[in-house]
């Protein structure tokens, strides 16, 4: 049986090496469910795999967009399951591997059919949003979707112009088009989710960014900085160190929000992981236990 092993878990817990392991035990490509790890210019802040670890096993979706380039998770479910209809014709397993919530949701259940949004419309609604802020773009969200408005984190200026560009560009209520329903997939898919205690997890954390400080982190901050308005920056590890090239934070406070923000980040992730029963928790040393579940046959490493 063709199947899909989906490794997934917080920022920090040890996805990459064991990716890497179970893509070479069942001479498997890897493709990345991380949506930062897209961008082609964001390689030592995503945790990008090292060259050296590219040559340990194919990886799809590893530096394979500009940073202005708009994608969606309902662009990557319908990538992702064309690569796998080829890849599948010589093989039998593939490996997914990632933190992106909603992109492992949209290749593991698919997601609603949602319009691509016209770039004219895309930049008008940023003019508004730049200019007067969130709230008239609340007001035209509650006028023409009142049931998604009353449901949706109405800080949350992303999901609020996302729904209000549907809106807009389907001519229905954002709501209406989001029937959550499961597609069917013609392969198997196990899921593997990696977790430490929330002690080490967080240390961790904290130790990768100093890693990822003294691999030149800032210094690709640098190069981006011009960019810093794009969607694709917003993302931990960038926006703070932007701050700092702006001048209104020092460096040492700017790298302890990055700390903070990612291990934020890390529990809004098993927060959304928590919620999928199909998930089989292990610890990332437990490569046995991890092994048997992906194995019909239970074979070692």
């Amino acid at each position: 049986m063709k199947t899909l092993i989906v490794l997934l878990g917080p920022t920090g817990v040890g996805k990459t090496e064991l990716s890497l392991r179970l893509a070479e035990k069942f001479n498997a490509p890897v493709i990345s469910a991380d949506s930062r790890q897209f961008y082609k210019d964001l390689i030592i802040g995503t945790a990008a795999p090292t060259a050296a670890e590219l040559q340990r096993a194919k990886h799809y979706f590893v530096g394979n967009l500009e940073l202005a380039d708009y994608y969606s998770a309902s662009q990557f479910e319908e990538d992702v399951i064309r690569l796998l209809s080829e890849l599948y014709e010589t093989q039998d397993t593939a490996i997914m591997s990632g933190g992106s919530m909603m992109y492992i949701d949209a290749v593991c259940k698919g997601i609603d059919e949602i319009p691509t949004i016209d770039e004219t419309l895309r930049a008008e609604i940023g003019v508004l949003f730049e200019k007067e802020g969130l709230e008239p773009i609340r007001q035209q969200l509650k006028l023409l979707d009142p049931v998604f408005y009353n449901q949706v984190d109405l800080q949350n200026h992303k999901r609020v112009i996302h729904a209000l560009e549907i809106c807009l560009m389907s001519g229905r209520p954002y709501s209406s088009l989001r029937t959550n329903s499961v597609k069917e997939r013609p392969f198997r898919i196990i899921k593997i989710g990696l977790t430490r205690d929330r002690e080490e997890l967080y240390d961790r954390i904290n130790r990768r960014v100093d890693q990822m400080m003294e691999d030149g982190l800032l210094e690709e901050a640098r190069k981006v900085y011009p960019s810093r308005h794009l969607n694709s920056l917003n993302t931990v590890g960038y926006k703070e160190l932007f701050q700092f090239l702006d001048g209104e934070d020092t460096l040492d406070f700017a790298v302890e929000k990055i700390k903070q923000n990612s291990r934020i980040y890390s529990r809004k992730q098993m927060t959304w992981f928590k919620r999928d029963k199909e998930i089989n928790w292990f610890h990332p040393d437990n490569i046995k236990g991890i092994l048997k579940r992906c194995s019909q046959n239970g074979e070692g490493l």
